[in-house]
């Protein structure tokens, strides 16, 4: 994974431990229902990786509904953020979803990914070993950035091209450079069915909570979708 995601994800770790839960709406109001609806009815007792889980909202909602939990997370920082929050009910480690996993065949029911894969040039080797760890139809459920959405960073305005782009984030008035690799819609389904059954595809749809708090945010998210979500299986 590209270094400046590492760095960019360093300096972001205390507000995504102290704020992102509160403050980012994109996160409370739009991605995390629509990524929750769409997870099995009982996670009691899975084994799940959570591939990329920040400071571990997603892996504490995990353990709350009774999953056996493993996080990880290519940034220090938001490990040990991860680690504060969940102490030992789960296992955290800092890896490379870019690398060989060092996890055993066949060994999750279940990977979750938020936000995460968009900071991958490939995702082929990644999802290779996303199939190799999960067992026979074992779920993969992950999001990223809406194609539609990340062409306006695009340098040469280009809906079909997949490269590197750059965004700036303001955080307690400091700018932060955010880089992630975009990609067209085709790329991203056809990548995910060299190895997976495709189930369904979401543009989600911010709450009703999210109109309230933020009105005219709300209203761009019905006119155009910010975030896109895939779930898949492994054939069985």
């Amino acid at each position: 994974m590209n270094r400046s995601v590492i760095k960019a994800y360093d300096e972001l770790a205390n507000d995504y431990e102290h704020h992102v839960d509160q403050r980012s709406f994109y996160n409370t109001e739009y991605e995390r229902p629509a990524m929750i609806k769409e997870l099995p009815r009982s996670v009691s007792n899975l084994n799940v990786l959570d591939a990329g889980c920040a400071a571990g909202w997603y892996t504490c909602e995990l353990i709350r509904h009774g999953a056996i939990v493993t996080a990880t997370d290519i940034s220090q920082n938001m490990v040990d953020a991860t680690k504060r929050r969940v102490g030992e009910k789960a296992t955290v480690v800092c890896l490379d979803l870019a690398e060989e996993l060092p996890f055993e065949n066949s060994s999750y029911d279940l990977i979750i990914s938020s936000l995460v894969l968009h900071y991958l040039k490939d995702w082929k080797s990644t999802f290779k070993e996303f199939n190799r760890i999960l067992k026979p139809g074992g779920k993969l459920l992950f999001s990223v950035h809406h194609p539609s959405m990340d062409v306006r960073l695009s340098k040469e305005g280009n809906y079909f091209s997949h490269e590197l782009v750059v965004d700036e984030w303001t955080r307690d008035g400091k700018i932060i450079e955010v880089p992630f690799y975009r990609r067209p819609m085709q790329t991203i389904l056809n990548e995910t069915l060299q190895y997976f059954k495709l189930e369904k595809i979401i543009e989600p749809q911010p709450t009703e909570e999210f109109k309230k708090r933020d009105s005219s945010g709300y209203q761009k998210l019905k006119k155009a979708p910010h975030f896109l979500i895939i779930k898949a299986s492994k054939h069985g």
